[in-house]
């Protein structure tokens, strides 16, 4: 796996497709018990941003916000947590990664799985960002032609 921070793992994560990630946690252990540290939610989140002159704050907007923390313990008592803040309203979607991010930072059994759904996020995003640059780069427009125009107005 890429030098990814524990961070980024939730992120690279979201990418993939839901079904992808719903089998792969439908083949861990049913022999784990999984157990929530908070009740797992969904909601509104509200960005809240400080206006530059006067100091003033104010709401920019609101966004899908799931949120999952969850311990997982195994069938030898090993223990581990994971947590997931998803821009997204699917709490299911949230538990899932959170349960992934627990698996993987514990290196629990299917870690090695998570790791490459994890690269297959990466990749995905990737490509996605590639795409959008290259709109970005066809809509670009050169101004410096206005300057040849002259002042023949003045």
């Amino acid at each position: 796996m890429s030098n990814l921070s524990r961070e980024e793992w939730v992120s690279a994560l979201s990418a993939v497709p839901e079904q992808s990630l719903a089998r792969l946690t439908e083949r861990f252990p049913r022999s784990w018990k999984v157990t929530p540290k908070a009740l797992p939610q969904s909601g509104l989140g509200m960005l809240k941003l400080r206006e530059t002159t006067l100091g003033d704050a104010f709401y920019l907007g609101e966004f899908p916000l799931a949120t999952c923390w969850l311990r997982v313990t195994t069938e030898r008592g090993e223990q581990a947590e994971g947590c997931a803040l998803v821009m997204d309203d699917r709490v299911e979607r949230a538990e899932h990664m959170a349960l992934c991010d627990a698996v993987l930072a514990a290196r629990l059994p299917g870690w090695e799985e998570v790791a490459a759904l994890i690269e297959e996020g990466i990749e995905l995003r990737a490509r996605q960002s590639r795409e959008r640059k290259a709109i970005l780069a066809r809509t670009r427009v050169d101004f410096s032609l206005l300057d040849d125009v002259g002042d023949e107005d003045a």
